[in-house]
């Protein structure tokens, strides 16, 4: 866990260093590069632009020798991105979309391959030395639809849903912006919430919250709290670059430490997207997200015996391989 955070934390510094281009703050989402594609108004005070790709995977199979499962899969991507600058101001504003499905022959159910809502507001005011900025910002986090554990193919059990959980933060400090691919901000005061409205897992105290109290006969006393709250400081390093042609880079960690509570447990979010574009309209995308959060308790299997006996926080990592239909505007 160490190593991994310790990679996280110096990839975006390092990939700085090799391509420090002076031309002046900025903010740029993964999906939507604010590249010859993003629209400027005439005082050129803003930046806009986005980004919409659509991917589809289809599997058939019929008197196969080596086998197979029937399938197929569809995910829809959105990003737009506003960004103003003037004088001594700065406000970078994004909002990432994502929702995918699979559907398997052999299974019952339409499964969840991907599902974020991810909006993020900055303001930046200048501060010294051309590349430091007081900084406030807002994020926001959560999905759309409900996601499950399948036990099998015919049985599943509900662990999240809209707003269940939903991440709230907001964090001051100085945000270091030498140039319009890298950002690093850094705040010691940080508000951090923590949404469960699903009152069933609030009960059960998912994603941190409080659970609820049971008396000896199983009857709810307290019920789960719906909100959790914590205070701390935040990192958030930001990098995009064009690695060669048509080869693009967006790289993004954030890192957060309770100080109310085991300040030592780091929260890492990170995600590394590596873009091609093929022609005009088809690209392929390479997608890496981990996660870490010491109040998110995953099921495990403790002696491998195919057992769940256990739950405790764990390293969460997705990986996701894409072709298909993009546009941007």
């Amino acid at each position: 866990m160490k190593k991994l955070l310790a990679l996280l934390l110096f990839l975006p510094v390092f990939l700085h260093a090799q391509d420090n281009d002076a031309s002046g703050p900025s903010m740029i989402p993964d999906l939507a590069r604010a590249d010859d594609s993003a629209s400027t108004d005439s005082t050129k005070i803003w930046a806009k632009g986005g980004a919409f790709a659509l991917n589809f995977t289809q599997a058939s199979y019929t008197n196969w020798a080596a086998g197979g499962i029937n399938s197929i899969s569809g995910q829809v991507l959105f990003g737009v991105f506003a960004n103003y600058k003037k004088g001594l101001n700065t406000w970078d504003n994004s909002l990432d979309l994502g929702y995918g499905l699979l559907q398997q022959s052999t299974s019952a159910y339409v499964k969840k391959t991907d599902d974020k809502i991810d909006f993020t507001s900055k303001y930046g005011r200048y501060a010294f030395k051309k590349v430091w900025f007081y900084s406030a910002l807002f994020g926001f986090k959560t999905q759309f639809q409900p996601g499950y554990n399948y036990l099998d193919d015919t049985a599943k059990t509900k662990i999240s849903d809209f707003m269940s959980p939903g991440y709230a933060l907001l964090a001051i400090g100085l945000d270091y912006k030498p140039n319009k691919k890298f950002s690093l901000l850094i705040s010691p005061l940080t508000a951090k919430f923590t949404f469960v409205n699903d009152q069933a897992l609030a009960d059960a105290g998912a994603y941190g919250v409080k659970k609820a109290v049971y008396d000896t006969a199983g009857n709810i006393i307290t019920p789960g709290q719906n909100v959790r709250g914590e205070f701390g400081s935040y990192l958030r390093a930001q990098y995009n670059t064009d690695v060669m042609k048509n080869v693009t880079l967006a790289a993004r960690l954030e890192l957060f430490s309770n100080y109310l509570h085991n300040p030592q447990n780091i929260d890492v979010n990170a995600d590394l997207l590596l873009g091609l574009k093929v022609n005009k309209y088809i690209t392929a995308s390479l997608n890496f997200s981990a996660i870490y959060d010491d109040d998110v308790m995953i099921a495990v299997d403790n002696n491998h015996d195919g057992v769940i006996d256990g739950v405790g926080p764990r390293l969460q990592f997705r990986q996701v391989m894409a072709v298909g239909f993009s546009a941007k505007f």
